[in-house]
């Protein structure tokens, strides 16, 4: 154990605390906007760094630059498909989403702006939305808890991973519960920040060590390694993964963690400052990410293999800023990976809680609820959700289901193809009405699960159903969702006279009504 890179680690963990019970303090009257979407008040720099903290998981630490490491440029795709979703999403979703939600009788979550975005007053799609949201948001907190203890152990041998997981699992929890939107979109900012600083220095600083002294071991490099049409991992099946990684940019448009961000920007001003900035930050974070992986396997050669390959960034860290008093440096700067963990999962939990306490417990069991109930019941959503998410978390650990990629990859896929399609055509086509927008988000959920299930279960480690396509399920998902929210939309009624003119104010929104 290196007491220097644990003193850095729990100097990190009382920041974070920190700054959950300033805004506990400081929000003791606080409402259910307040809990839930920090009251519409947030910056744009803020916002910005936030919705990027709260995408970029463990995976763009440790997920991104170990496949690149191990398998080549080829496994860049991803990064690309996710450089444009994002830049996309700045530009038409974010600003729209906005507006629409203030003007949608100020919705604070994703089903409370699509049900009002139809003057809805059925419960059917909020309900549909909470169930989803709870059911993706326990796998998707998973993986963050699941990385978290891979990498408490590998720095602190003496704490189990088992054990890990349920301590990061609390320092979360406390956290989120204590300061909600506030707390976790400024520990976002910080995390943000960290991340971007990380990556930014440890792969130069790499170069300049490799220039000087040389590489730890040889490294041995595959065929067709800096081919960027060539998978590595999946021999025949560059197509395929060209889609996949291309394919995992509509993920944005139905993530609701990041889309709810969009909503809690003050202004229009603010928000032209965090589509620039939301977009600068997630390119750099995604290059640099690729060139720790490149840098990586040049520096360490071939010292990691298959089942190591995603501790290539503490590796390099820690062969560097392993000694002395530098191993503080060290100790920070993997602190990054814990920060894009803890980004995620925070988001996460509070986004399903607000599900499950506007979007279910108010439209199903207490109508009349009060803000104090509401947030009482929110943050007994965070509990559970986060006691499921380690659960999830422990049993992958133990019967060794996969990992950080795979739980990262199911919860994305099915927020993407379910609330995706929903979203554009909601902002953007006057035609789509209730049924439609129930259809479609229903198809694109069932169609992401059911083509895991029989097309594409080898990624995860299982044997499908019918056969492997290598294609992943949000780009069938996603055009289901899309088809059938248009067909029914078509088949049915027009919206009703109102719906259509909230469409039309908010189409011809002005920047001076703001």
């Amino acid at each position: 154990m290196n007491y220097y890179e644990l003193t850095s680690f729990i100097l990190y963990f009382v920041l974070v605390i920190g700054v959950g019970i300033y805004f506990f303090v400081k929000s003791k009257s606080s409402s259910e906007k307040d809990y839930f979407l920090g009251g519409r008040n947030m910056n744009g720099f803020v916002s910005a760094l936030s919705a990027g903290a709260s995408d970029m998981s463990a995976w763009v630490l440790m997920g991104l630059p170990g496949s690149i490491y191990l398998y080549g440029l080829g496994q860049v795709w991803i990064s690309v498909g996710l450089l444009i979703g994002t830049v996309l999403s700045w530009i038409f979703v974010a600003p729209r989403l906005r507006r629409f939600a203030i003007k949608a009788d100020d919705a604070i979550t994703i089903p409370q702006f699509l049900s009002n975005r139809f003057k809805s007053k059925s419960p059917v799609l909020k309900v549909a939305c909470a169930v989803i949201f709870v059911i993706g948001y326990c796998f998707y907190s998973a993986s963050s808890v699941y990385a978290c203890g891979i990498l408490f152990n590998t720095l602190i041998p003496d704490i189990s991973k088992e054990t890990a997981m349920i301590i990061a699992t609390g320092i979360i929890l406390v956290y989120t519960l204590l300061g909600g939107f506030n707390a976790v979109c400024w520990t976002d900012f910080f995390q943000g920040l960290l991340m971007l600083a990380a990556l930014m220095i440890v792969p130069i600083i790499a170069l300049f060590v490799l220039k000087i002294s040389g590489a730890i071991a040889p490294a041995v490099t595959p065929d067709n390694y800096y081919n960027l049409l060539s998978s590595g991992a999946f021999d025949g099946e560059s197509v395929a993964s060209i889609i996949t990684g291309l394919g995992w940019g509509l993920g944005y448009f139905g993530m609701p963690h990041i889309l709810v961000r969009y909503m809690a920007v003050k202004s229009e001003k603010e928000m032209k400052k965090s589509q620039i900035i939301g977009s600068i930050w997630t390119a750099l974070i995604l290059l640099m990410a690729t060139v720790v992986g490149l840098v990586g396997h040049e520096y360490l050669g071939g010292t990691l293999d298959k089942g190591t390959k995603n501790l290539v960034f503490v590796n390099v860290v820690r062969n560097i800023f392993g000694v002395g008093a530098l191993a503080l440096i060290g100790g920070l700067l993997i602190s990054a990976i814990v920060a894009a963990s803890m980004s995620t999962a925070d988001s996460q939990l509070l986004a399903a809680s607000s599900a499950f306490a506007s979007d279910f417990y108010k439209t199903t069991i207490k109508k009349d609820a009060t803000d104090k109930q509401m947030l009482f019941v929110g943050r007994i959503a965070v509990a559970v959700i986060s006691i499921i998410a380690l659960a999830i978390a422990l049993l992958v650990q133990k019967f060794d289901l996969g990992g950080i990629m795979e739980l990262v990859s199911a919860a994305w896929s099915v927020f993407g193809a379910a609330f995706g399609p929903v979203i554009l055509l909601a902002l953007y086509w006057k035609r789509l009405n209730y049924k439609g927008a129930c259809a479609g988000l229903i198809a694109g959920f069932a169609v992401s699960v059911l083509w895991m299930v029989f097309f594409n279960l080898g990624y995860y480690g299982f044997n499908a159903v019918i056969a492997d396509t290598g294609v992943y399920e949000i780009v069938p998902g996603f055009i289901a969702g899309l088809m059938v929210a248009v067909i029914v939309s078509l088949c049915t009624a027009k919206p009703e006279k109102e719906v259509e003119e909230l469409f039309d104010e908010v189409k011809n929104f002005k920047e001076s009504e703001n």
